[in-house]
């Protein structure tokens, strides 16, 4: 972009060309002003990624425990599915992360939803709780609508965590409240991350028994099949890191 004519600006190069003349300098010739931001500067689209990064990490901050405050997602298909939700929000997955007692499920769940924050979405919100937790915000209180207003909180945020899905005693309500976000979040593809020591369907025997506990037996069919058709899985193995290593 040549810079724009201004009163004078003729006048004063031609009086600084005849001046470099005089000395035996070439003339100055007139050429692009570079006007584009740097990245460091507002108005490159780096600029502003890196200040939307820097709210939604404060914002995961504000939302994350401190035991999980430096939580680091390294699973391959955990990062993987960050990356996904970070690329595209709007039509991303949710994910289900089994495994037993202590084997790093809720520490790469945060850590995946501080990989998705640090990629400086435009709107980035969450909320992280247990199952346990969710059931006794719901239970029905004095405040009137005070149940209802917090289940479509958890069903319109758009990055949720539900920690030990199927850890509770089962009942017509549970069953009723986790159908409910469930189904809400899976008719409008709103990614969860669902962690649980319960795979979601187990073995069955020749009668169609399942040989072990799972979310199908603690949840119902109809919330798995949800489950099933809008998350990936991705199982973690090993052993109870929480317990002291044997000497």
């Amino acid at each position: 972009m040549a810079e724009p004519t201004r009163p004078g600006n003729a006048a004063a190069m031609n009086a600084l060309n005849a001046r470099l003349s005089a000395r035996g300098l070439d003339p100055v010739e007139p050429g692009p002003v570079e006007d584009a931001p740097r990245p460091d500067e507002p108005g490159h689209p780096e600029y502003h990624r890196q200040q939307r990064a820097e709210l939604a990490l404060s914002r995961w901050t504000a939302a994350t425990p401190p035991r999980y405050q430096r939580a680091e997602a390294t699973h391959p298909g955990i990062t993987t599915w960050a990356a996904g939700v970070a690329d595209d929000p709007d039509n991303a997955r949710s994910l289900v992360i089994t495994g037993t007692t202590g084997t790093g499920k809720t520490h790469q769940a945060y850590g995946a939803l501080r990989l998705i924050a640090a990629s400086g979405p435009p709107n980035f919100q969450m909320i992280a709780m247990t199952s346990a937790d969710m059931y006794g915000d719901l239970r029905p209180s004095g405040a009137a609508g005070a149940a209802e207003h917090r289940l479509r909180q958890l069903c319109e945020i758009p990055l949720l965590l539900l920690d030990d899905l199927g850890s509770a005693k089962a009942s017509e309500w549970t069953e009723e409240i986790t159908y409910r976000l469930i189904n809400q979040r899976y008719n409008h593809c709103r990614p969860t991350i669902f962690t649980s020591n319960l795979p979601p369907r187990a073995d069955r025997d020749n009668h169609g028994r399942p040989l072990g506990p799972d979310l199908t037996s603690a949840l119902g069919e109809r919330i798995v099949s949800r489950l099933a058709e809008m998350a990936d899985v991705v199982p973690m193995t090993g052993v109870d890191r929480r317990r002291p290593k044997a000497a």
